[in-house]
């Protein structure tokens, strides 16, 4: 295969293979970079690298002391900035990118697009608002839960069937924010029922705090093992968008239920 620059489309496919995948599989031998490499005519060398060069702008990695490569490009730091400046368009332009190229072959399941209720949507009410939706919804729940390490950071659950890619601030009244991974946390169904509901949130330090409604009833077996086990611990945080601390104090003076 000859050298050839990126596009701004293969940069996109690889920023959304990027936020999809732990840091930890960045390699040549994963089978999504290989399936991404052969989509576009490229080695899977070259596509590893690329997200290596992309985990370089990361300051996430950054201020945890692990550096990608080097060479991030101009156009590299473009797409990057793209994506943080507008997540809900390059989100659904990267899903769509995807299926253009056949990189998707069971993204729709029914459990993965459960995490949100078509019909919360507020937006346009058609087949294509319905598309975009998907699409949006998707690329937030792998990139969620890529960056949790696929585990409830409340609980450590690691079995997908039972995790939410759980919004900080609720999809239908912040849809500025909707695909932001940084307004996520990966909990368990359980506590993201609890969370959605304000019974549930995380202090200045991201500790568990529980409303005055749960902690009377945590006199239940299930429910002190469930919620006033973890209470004042702090969560494991995520390997890479850090959830914003603006979100969080804005669901406790919100969202949360103190009383």
């Amino acid at each position: 295969m000859s050298r050839r620059d990126w596009t701004r489309e293969e940069r996109i496919l690889a920023m959304n293979l990027y936020c999809r995948l732990p840091f930890g599989k960045l390699h040549s031998s994963n089978p999504e970079i290989i399936a991404l490499a052969h989509a576009i005519d490229r080695t899977p060398s070259s596509v590893a690298m690329k997200l290596c060069n992309l985990a370089s702008l990361d300051t996430a990695h950054q201020e945890r002391g692990v550096k990608g490569l080097s060479g991030a490009s101009k156009g590299d730091r473009a797409i990057w900035n793209e994506f943080h400046d507008d997540w809900d368009r390059l989100a659904v332009e990267s899903e769509s990118l995807r299926e253009q190229f056949q990189l998707d072959t069971d993204d729709d399941s029914d459990e993965e697009m459960s995490d949100l209720p078509l019909q919360e949507y507020r937006g346009e009410i058609d087949a294509t608002a319905t598309v975009k939706v998907r699409r949006a919804q998707r690329f937030f729940r792998r990139s969620v839960l890529a960056s949790y390490d696929s585990k409830c950071c409340i609980t450590g659950i690691g079995v997908s069937q039972l995790l939410i890619a759980s919004h900080i601030l609720p999809w239908a009244k912040y849809p500025e924010h909707r695909t932001d991974p940084r307004n996520g946390f990966c909990l368990s169904r359980l506590h993201d029922a609890a969370f959605d509901r304000g019974l549930i949130t995380f202090d200045e330090d991201f500790r568990l705090v529980l409303s005055a409604v749960l902690n009377d009833a945590t006199s239940n077996q299930t429910m002190a093992a469930s919620f006033k086990a973890f209470e004042g611990q702090s969560i494991e945080l995520p390997s890479r968008f850090r959830p914003s601390e603006k979100y969080v104090k804005q669901h406790r003076e919100s969202i949360f239920v103190d009383r």
